[in-house]
């Protein structure tokens, strides 16, 4: 699995990455009249991945093959592409990992039809997402023209939007949408006893762990909304006979790993790094959303440059210069006189 250095898109992989998730999100998340072209049971994910190195740190994909059900040669590729900000160029990149997947198709079959591809987005961020679900509305030109140009749409499951009683599925991707929906929010202290409560009955299976185990590491690593006690508090609400036992063991377990590659430290320290991580990225992207609302793309240097910043107190400043900057140039002028 890709080393994704976004909590967020850690998470949505190695929870997506589940056979049982990603299919029972088809089910409830595709228009109805696609689904059913769809024979859910053959669903498969690839090993393949069609990002660029140089986008690896801020994009992924996660694509799975599929059956149609009306038995023809052709068959389905599911693109999932996870966002935590509005991108107003999500569809040309989408089209980018598309061609590749055609690409690679056309190496290993040589001939017949391309495979159709459905590109689905899922969106959490706290701006509302306005980019255009159809490729040619990245264009301005005659109707006259427009034939010359490609098109396809991409469903988007914009999970801000949804009331928390629409938000359907088996147990862990309802507490995982959940859980995207609120990472953001300064709500998610008071939510997370109920998105916890969502486990209960999958605590005494080995796979219900695991995921638990998901969820907590990323509450460390994604989000500085909640903290340690935060989560033991909530552990223990919904989980009064084992919740405060399951904390201090994962905590051991993070360490663990953390030793098994040479880092010695302390639970609580290994807790700390973790949240700071988190608490950087998610500046990182507050400055990437800023951006995006205010002037409809970034670059992929000032993408490069934010990444490489490692103090929030610079990526708080850099927010606010994106909130008040006249213009893209203005902000990486601002950005080059902040950073020298």
């Amino acid at each position: 699995m890709t080393d994704l250095s976004n909590p967020h898109d850690r998470f949505f992989k190695e929870v997506f990455s589940r056979q049982e998730v990603a299919k029972d999100f088809l089910r409830n998340y595709l228009p109805q009249e696609v689904f059913d072209c769809l024979v859910p049971e053959s669903l498969n994910l690839t090993k393949d991945s069609f990002v660029d190195k140089e986008l690896g740190a801020y994009y992924s994909d996660l694509l799975y093959q599929i059956d149609l059900r009306d038995g023809s040669d052709s068959y389905v590729y599911v693109l999932f592409e996870h966002k935590s900000y509005p991108e107003s160029l999500i569809s040309f990149h989408l089209l980018r990992y598309m061609v590749k997947i055609w690409e690679q198709h056309l190496k290993q079959k040589m001939s017949g039809n391309l495979p159709i591809i459905i590109p689905i987005v899922i969106y959490h961020g706290t701006v509302k997402w306005k980019a255009d679900k159809n490729f040619i509305g990245l264009f301005k030109c005659p109707e006259e023209l427009e034939r010359f140009l490609p098109d396809f749409s991409y469903v988007l499951c914009d999970i801000s939007g949804f009331r928390d009683e629409e938000i359907k599925g088996i147990i862990t991707l309802k507490a995982t949408l959940l859980l995207l929906k609120y990472i953001l929010r300064d709500e998610l202290r008071d939510r997370l006893p109920a998105i916890l409560g969502l486990l209960r009955e999958l605590i005494s299976k080995k796979t219900g762990m695991e995921y638990l185990e998901t969820v907590l590491t990323y509450l460390v690593r994604g989000t500085d909304r909640v903290n340690e006690e935060d989560m033991r508090s909530a552990m223990e609400e919904v989980l009064p006979l084992t919740g405060g036992e399951i904390m201090p063991t994962i905590a051991e377990k993070w360490i663990e790993q953390g030793v098994q590659k040479g880092i010695q430290q302390g639970v609580q320290k290994g807790i700390q790094q973790g949240v700071q991580q988190g608490i950087l990225q998610t500046s990182r992207e507050s400055v990437i959303e800023a951006l995006e609302v205010r002037f409809d793309a970034v670059t992929q240097s000032v993408l490069k440059r934010l990444e490489d910043i490692d103090d929030p107190n610079v990526l708080k400043m850099l927010h606010k210069r994106a909130l008040r900057a006249g213009s893209f140039q203005e902000f990486r002028d601002a950005m080059n006189f902040v950073l020298e």
